[in-house]
């Protein structure tokens, strides 16, 4: 605990004296448990101490203002200001513990911002099935377009050309086993990033962020192509199904975390671009954060489930039922604030 600073030469020492003498009791003991909440918690203080605490900065906060306005020593006026504000902020701002905090982003801050952005992410998810649509029909209708869409090297032989045998060895375990790792691996590898950059780019009007959403759709759609082409579409569904309907959602989400950056910054309303900007990076912030989590979560399910797991009809029950989890804890869940009537 800090000693009490002692007045200057020069100062009104009589006046300080007795100012200190009168107050300095008070003082010391608002430094003390002070002291206590930084050193260790709340719990710390017993109920005494708890009722004393607000009484205790009042009073300082009194002999902070006397002494600024009669002008007393700066050594006093400053070690007042800062013990009023290292009260201030312990108790307004009694620093929450980390597992409690932990439980409010999960209870309400994440769901809360993703169901805030609930129209941009439908608008992320319509241009996904948008391109995969554009993609798919036009590899169907002109395989060349396939290698327009996809990266040179990727397919690594999943393309026009390829039998329906070696397609389906690709999916399943057998000689294509070591090619499904590779690609898989990719597959979330790019997908990662195709989230992080839509969120990042958000800020360009929004415009990156659609790109990314539409070409990531038509990855989607030619490869769906060329699988259909062989009468493998259900089966590449169930096996892209179990992480991927994790996956799809968490960029949907980062998407929608980019547009509402993107058109705050277009459409800033009567706040500066910067202010408005600032002020939707908040929401998109939180939504992005457990976009992250989703992504660790569908690379437990792409890296233990379906490499475990060959049987098409449960593979798209793990996908369907991982979706419908995610629909009901952002969107039907209730938030724990509206449950405790807060």
């Amino acid at each position: 605990m800090s000693t009490l600073p002692l007045a200057p030469a020069g100062a009104p020492l009589v006046n300080a004296t007795r100012f200190r003498q009168a107050h300095e009791a008070d003082w010391a003991r608002l430094e003390e448990l002070v002291g206590e909440l930084e050193k260790r918690s709340i719990k710390a203080l017993d109920d005494d101490d708890l009722l004393a605490l607000p009484v205790l900065y009042r009073t300082t906060l009194s002999s902070l203002s006397v002494a600024r306005d009669t002008s007393l020593d700066r050594a006093l006026v400053a070690y007042l200001e800062q013990l009023c504000t290292r009260a201030y902020f312990q108790i307004y701002g009694v620093p929450t513990p980390a597992r409690q905090q932990i439980a409010i982003f999960f209870a309400d801050s994440w769901p809360n911002a993703v169901r805030a952005l609930w129209k941009e992410t439908l608008v992320c998810a319509l241009l996904t099935v948008a391109a995969a649509w554009v993609a798919y029909m036009l590899v169907r209708s002109d395989p060349g377009w396939f290698f327009a869409v996809i990266p040179e090297g990727l397919s690594g032989g999943r393309d026009p050309s390829a039998s329906a045998e070696y397609l389906r060895s690709t999916l399943y375990d057998g000689g294509g086993e070591g090619w499904l790792m590779t690609f898989a691996t990719y597959l979330f590898t790019h997908n990662s990033q195709i989230a992080i950059f839509a969120f990042a780019l958000g800020f360009a009007f929004g415009v990156p962020t659609i790109l990314l959403i539409l070409y990531n759709g038509l990855m989607l759609g030619a490869f769906f192509a060329v699988f259909a082409a062989k009468g493998l579409a259900f089966n590449l569904g169930g096996w892209l199904m179990i992480h991927g309907t994790t996956e799809l959602f968490a960029i949907a989400i980062a998407g929608a975390a980019g547009l509402r950056i993107g058109t705050a910054v277009a459409f800033p309303g009567q706040l500066s671009r910067m202010e408005s900007a600032v002020e939707a990076g908040k929401l998109s912030a939180t939504a992005m954060a457990g976009t992250v989590i989703m992504l660790a979560i569908a690379g437990l399910l792409e890296g233990i489930g379906r490499q475990t797991i060959a049987d098409d009809l449960s593979r798209y029950l793990i996908g369907s039922l991982m979706i419908l989890a995610w629909v009901i804890y952002f969107y039907l869940w209730p938030a724990r604030k509206a449950r405790d009537g807060q």
